[in-house]
């Protein structure tokens, strides 16, 4: 992994170093990297992720799962599967591409347009469809709300193939005599097209007439800028419904609000190469205008550059992935680029480990060391004689100094002072002095945290190393020295619980063992107290009687172990007493609930008969309920059994049917008594 920084954003180079060839075997791989430093530390993301010769184009699916690159020699597609960081196929072609369009979320429907004007179809099982357009085709964008693909190139039409219907529409005749590139808005629709005098037509596909006519050339000259030739448009990009960037084959990318038709910002390359690609990163509000020599990322409100990115070869597309910071070049090599920025954004989730990486790369930054050079300042040079180099191929220029040849350096430094090779090899033996020293074992320092533990460990390692005089055992790396460990003796949250079961229970030897470190704890103690400078060995029995005391037979460690049992149900005997008269003295206040209005209260023994219920069989249950007379078993004409149910009335509802009935009687009645009038009433005169 390459990492280089520019106005202190870092960039990880994940496709650098040695690529091995196919045929080789494995166990020659093998060999190579074990021999070669560049193969072993190289990080393959993506398994054969290259081409033969070149990549040309290089695309990501609209899922974010496949990643699709063309190229040749032979012409070809690839398609790699992130989920498995690996090829998912290799599809062949007649001829080269010249870019191509994912139409559906995965592969399974691929657009290729090629330079024999071919256009080709492609589905999940292979090669579908093929068919020719008139004018060899440069770009081509894909309407969905109409199924239109549009094409333009060497031609002042814009041909248009409708995939629902499938045939070819009237085209739309724009006024320039080529076109370059093409573009669709995603919110309104709007189809703009960039031609070779260096306008922009946009066109309305309901309508099929122009709308808008927008002149480049003339706002893309600066006074600061040189040009030579007529620019015409190589790029176009939208983003939303208002915002466009426009590149141009001079090397300025200009920057347009659509209901204005001068630039908001005019950003100039410096290079004088055509803008290959523009893409729009919008949480940082930046803009990523490529060309075939380096990528620049700039912001779009102000232009300020905000870094760059610049290959070792051209480059001839760009692609970045959706809502990360990873970005995927493809280049005039074999290799396809991938670079990840954590800047912009993080990484993909088929790859997240890339973050914990780059991390960890922080936080142990590491100076970049060249091993064939000597980086040597001025007075360095006046030291060795060298000053008439300066401006000379031996010496190359580097911030405040400069990078030689090591040979040289070694052959001039020689020269120069005849016995630096002893002062070299008594510095060297001072070195590995000071590194054994630094190997052994201080008593007196130990770490705050796990003391026990690090004399423990302190004890080991002296046995070790005594029985190490003896036969030559196998050395192991040490915890105390080992990095990895170093946490466990600083941070209080790994210190060693001693009255905790598991540790009572697993290390029933431990209190003798531990008596006697205390004692060494405590004389250490006293020796930092006094801070002497020598070294006193503490007082005690010496490490083999010590060994000898506390190997027991098998019969002492079962007898501690139950002796520990012991104290353990004791001491849970005496805790749950505590509980209980703790228990004892809690007074419980009693709850008082509020009934909702229309609503009776049952009493307990209900909830507690309908449980008994619950819990008996069903043989039980319909017993009782026949009992009840809630149930009733009949015989049917077929030979089955027959059960109805019928609830059973509340106290409730046969209050209320009760005074319905009584309503009803009096309504009865007052009908009766009624008509009796009514009837006696029209047997005489009339009723006043």
């Amino acid at each position: 992994m390459q990492v280089s920084s520019l106005n202190e954003v870092k960039i990880y180079s994940l496709s650098c170093g040695k690529s091995l060839p196919e045929w080789l075997s494995d166990r020659k791989k093998r060999a190579l990297q074990k021999k070669n430093v560049d193969v072993r530390r190289r990080i393959e993301l993506i398994q054969d992720f290259e081409m033969p010769t070149v990549c040309t184009t290089i695309k990501v699916s609209k899922d974010g799962q496949y990643i699709l690159a063309t190229g040749t020699y032979k012409p070809r597609v690839r398609c790699y599967d992130t989920y498995q960081l690996s090829l998912k196929f290799e599809r062949c072609l007649d001829s080269e591409v010249v870019t191509f369009e994912t139409l559906s979320d995965d592969y399974s429907k691929i657009v290729f347009l090629h330079n024999d004007r071919y256009i080709e179809f492609h589905s999940q099982s292979g090669f579908y469809y093929k068919t020719r357009i008139p004018k060899f085709g440069r770009d081509f964008s894909y309407h969905y709300p109409s199924c239109d693909l549009y094409f333009v190139g060497a031609s002042s039409e814009v041909y248009r193939l409708n995939l629902e219907q499938g045939r070819y529409l009237n085209p739309l005749q724009t006024d320039a005599a080529e076109n370059n590139v093409c573009d669709i808005n995603s919110v309104h629709g709007l189809f703009a097209t960039g031609t070779v005098e260096g306008r922009v037509e946009c066109w309305d596909p309901r309508t099929r007439s122009r709308v808008g006519l927008l002149d480049c050339a003339l706002s893309s000259v600066t006074a600061d800028s040189e040009i030579n030739s007529l620019p015409t448009i190589s790029a176009l990009k939208f983003n939303g419904a208002l915002t466009m960037a426009v590149g141009t084959s001079t090397g300025q990318v200009l920057l347009y609000d659509l209901r204005s038709d001068k630039p908001l910002l005019v950003k100039d390359h410096q290079y004088g190469l055509p803008i290959k690609s523009v893409h729009f990163q919008d949480s940082l509000d930046l803009i990523l205008s490529a060309d075939s020599r380096i990528v620049k990322m700039w912001n779009k409100n102000s232009g300020k550059i905000f870094t760059s990115l610049e290959p070792e070869h051209d480059i001839n597309d760009v692609c970045l992935y959706p809502n990360s910071g990873m970005l995927l070049t493809a280049n005039e090599t074999p290799k396809m680029g991938i670079y990840y920025i954590p800047v912009l954004g993080p990484a993909p989730r088929w790859c997240s480990f890339l973050d914990n990486l780059t991390e960890e790369l922080e936080e142990n930054p590491e100076s970049t060391v060249y091993d064939d050079y000597k980086f040597v300042t001025k007075k360095d040079l006046e030291n060795l004689g060298l000053t008439h180099l300066i401006g000379s191929p031996f010496l190359r220029a580097y911030m405040h100094g400069f990078f030689m040849d090591i040979r040289l350096y070694h052959k001039v430094k020689l020269m120069v002072n005849p016995f630096a090779y002893e002062e070299y090899r008594k510095d060297k033996i001072r070195q590995k002095i000071e590194e054994t020293r630094a190997q052994r074992v201080q008593l007196k320092k130990l770490p705050k945290v796990n003391k026990e533990l690090a004399l423990k460990l302190i004890e080991e390692e002296e046995e070790k190393q005594k029985s190490t005089w003896k036969k030559k055992v196998k050395s192991l790396p040490n915890i105390l020295t080992d990095d990895r460990f170093k946490v466990m003796f600083e941070n209080p949250d790994f210190q060693v619980d001693e009255e905790s079961e598991e540790f009572r229970l697993l290390n029933p030897l431990v209190s003798k063992i531990s008596e006697k470190r205390k004692k060494k704890l405590r004389l250490l103690e006293q020796q930092e107290l006094h801070e002497k400078e020598e070294e006193e060995e503490p007082e005690g029995k010496p490490s083999d009687a010590e060994s000898s005391e506390s190997s027991d037979d098998e019969k002492a460690w079962v007898e501690e172990v139950r002796k520990q049992r012991r104290l353990l149900q004791q001491e849970e005997k005496v805790k749950r007493q505590e509980r209980l008269k703790e228990d004892q003295q809690t007074v419980l206040k009693p709850q008082f609930y509020e009934i909702k209005a229309g609503e009776e209260f049952r009493s307990f023994k209900d909830s507690a008969t309908k449980q008994k219920l619950m819990n008996k069989t069903l043989e039980d249950r319909l017993k009782l309920e026949a009992k009840n007379g809630t149930l009733s078993v009949s015989d049917t004409t077929v030979g089955s059994k027959q059960l109805t149910f019928t609830l059973k009335r509340s106290e409730q509802q046969k209050k209320q049917q009760e005074a319905e009935k009584l309503h009803r009687q009096e309504r009865k009645t007052l009908r009766r008594s009624a008509g009796h009038l009514k009837s006696r009433h029209g047997r005489g005169r009339p009723f006043h």
